[in-house]
């Protein structure tokens, strides 16, 4: 049963790798005024959606070639993962099919600083911080696999910042560079996750 695991998680990292590549390269294109409006929020929230759901079954086939004595925290990587997932793909849909077709939205749809969507994505980011958490102690501390742990544990590390970049009563682009670290410890963990996987290692 575990090699379809191993490939599963490995083709679902590997999908979610490519996403946030390409959620980052926008991101920055919008941020230097080379990408503008309605491609920049296309890109990222059509990257940013194809990032969720795989890196959820990432972490569902992880929960399930994870030893039993270390389940709880591969099952709340899991269930946080969910959360995570929820929260952005319901924000993403509704952006690419309700908000930016449009010319005048419904304006509660629209995702701006300190809206109901906004709030929503924030929230998914805070789960995506503590999936990334709770599969801290899942690693081994040696080869590949303690290099997943010290990106998954520096990922669940900037999610205070990232709270704070969210709910500052100001939102500035300046604020949103302070919490440019999440470009290397997202894309990080789900690259090296995709390496694990790739490995065949066991837990």
């Amino acid at each position: 049963m575990e090699k379809p695991l191993y490939r599963i998680g490995f083709w679902s990292a590997s999908v979610a790798s490519v996403a946030v590549l390409g959620f980052d390269i926008a991101q920055i294109l919008q941020i230097i005024g080379t990408l503008g409006y309605p491609w920049d929020e296309i890109l990222i929230y059509g990257f940013s959606l194809f990032i969720a759901t795989p890196f959820m079954l990432s972490l569902l086939a992880l929960h399930y070639i994870t030893p039993e004595a270390k389940r709880f925290w591969s099952h709340a990587a899991v269930l946080f993962a969910v959360m995570y997932a929820v929260y952005v793909s319901f924000n993403y849909v509704v952006q690419l099919t309700a908000v930016i077709p449009y010319a005048a939205p419904e304006p509660v749809l629209v995702q701006t600083p300190h809206s109901l969507f906004w709030t929503a994505d924030a929230l998914g980011y805070i789960a995506l911080g503590f999936a990334t958490l709770f599969a801290v102690p899942i690693f081994a501390k040696q080869g590949l696999q303690k290099w997943v742990r010290w990106f998954f544990l520096a990922n669940a590390l900037i999610t205070p910042l990232i709270a704070f970049v969210y709910f500052y009563p100001n939102f500035s682009t300046t604020l949103l560079l302070l919490g440019s670290p999440w470009i290397v410890t997202t894309t990080g963990s789900i690259f090296l996750l995709a390496l694990f996987f790739r490995s065949g290692t066991e837990l």
